[in-house]
């Protein structure tokens, strides 16, 4: 490979995901106080409920529907097939692409209940929609917000953003 060949650095990768821990806490502690409505840098909101996985079939499932949604499909026209597969590393999920198949890696729920949910899911779905380089770049920062909104609504949308700009995501 040359350097013409070689991949985008991913230079902003540490603050999406960073920007995306903070969300999931916001969600976690919500649920923890089983109130939705919080108070955000100074406005309020109710969060939308985030679904939890107990399978890969069950996040198959939830693929398979988000990627049916009119809003979503008339989004992105041209959407291929996405299937999830089981990871035995707990660490991380991951998305890969094998002839045009996207594919979702996420560790069971007996290994990694963190990934197991659904913001955790949306962002891999974004990788299979967003192919621009580098992988966690301004455009698909753009598709992640974008899906979303479509998915949880536009408050999952607006703290995204919001977020993402705290930590510096551009």
């Amino acid at each position: 490979m040359n350097a013409e060949e070689a991949p985008a650095r991913d230079w902003q990768r540490a603050k999406v995901y960073a920007a995306e821990a903070f969300v999931r806490t916001l969600f976690d502690r919500a649920a923890e106080h089983g109130c939705r409505s919080v108070e955000f840098f100074g406005a309020q909101l109710t969060l939308p409920p985030e679904a939890r996985f107990a399978s890969v079939p069950a996040v198959q499932r939830y693929v398979d529907e988000v990627l049916a949604m009119p809003t979503v499909r008339r989004q992105w026209p041209n959407l291929t097939p996405l299937k999830v597969r089981p990871r035995r590393a707990a660490t991380a999920a991951h998305y890969e692409n094998h002839d045009s198949t996207g594919v979702i890696a996420v560790p069971d729920r007996a290994t990694a209940d963190w990934a197991m949910r659904e913001l955790v899911v949306l962002h891999e779905i974004a990788h299979h929609l967003c192919h621009a380089q580098p992988p966690h770049g301004s455009e698909y920062v753009v598709t992640l917000c974008t899906l979303a909104e479509l998915v949880m609504g536009p408050e999952l949308g607006h703290v995204l953003r919001v977020v993402y700009a705290k930590e510096g995501v551009r």
